[in-house]
């Protein structure tokens, strides 16, 4: 549980993060994180999940395993992130160092109604990513520590873990494409991979 009331504007954090990382593949959680990434600037290293709620995670894992040259990042929710809770036994098992996981963190279950997440009931995310082994855990409470998330991004030197504490104000929403394909396509072309 946390015990400081200092929250983020979600929106800038993402955009001034994804400034900073422009070669990282990033996996948007479901809903609001997508909004964000989408909204800092559309690229084809962007992956944006709809309604694969709990995958941005065991996703990520497997990218980075799969590219261990390219810094990922999984940008989520902590709605989304604790309905797949149990990936951080995988990373924390195999802690790729080009793996970073940030979770925007508001306490709510934004896409469903604002109902309170386990967040705002006692859960500590850094205690939680800790326990299942991932040692460079952090918590996110102002703007001026995105450069040394970034820092850590671009290093690629230990799977990374930042509890990012946001505010719950919802900013107009910024919809990436529903078209699963060309997500798929563009994806595999940031990778130099061929489309089908």
């Amino acid at each position: 549980m946390t015990t400081t009331d200092t929250r983020l504007d979600r929106r800038r954090f993402v955009a001034e993060l994804i400034g900073r990382i422009p070669d990282a593949l990033v996996i948007t959680g479901l809903g609001s994180p997508s909004f964000d990434v989408f909204a800092a600037g559309d690229r084809p290293g962007n992956f944006y999940l709809w309604g694969a709620m709990g995958a941005a995670a065991p996703m990520s894992l497997g990218l980075a395993l799969a590219q261990p040259g390219r810094s990922v990042v999984a940008i989520t929710g902590d709605g989304e992130h604790l309905m797949g809770i149990g990936a951080l036994s995988s990373i924390g098992a195999v802690q790729p160092p080009n793996l970073t996981i940030a979770v925007l963190d508001n306490g709510h279950y934004g896409e469903t109604g604002m109902q309170a997440s386990h967040t705002s009931l006692g859960t500590d995310l850094v205690a939680v990513a800790k326990g299942f082994g991932i040692s460079d855990a952090v918590r996110i409470t102002d703007v001026a520590q995105t450069e040394d998330l970034a820092a850590r991004i671009r290093a690629r030197s230990a799977t990374t873990y930042a509890q990012v504490l946001i505010n719950s104000d919802e900013p107009p929403r910024a919809l990436p494409p529903r078209d699963s394909v060309a997500n798929k396509n563009n994806f595999r072309a940031a990778l130099g991979l061929s489309t089908f």
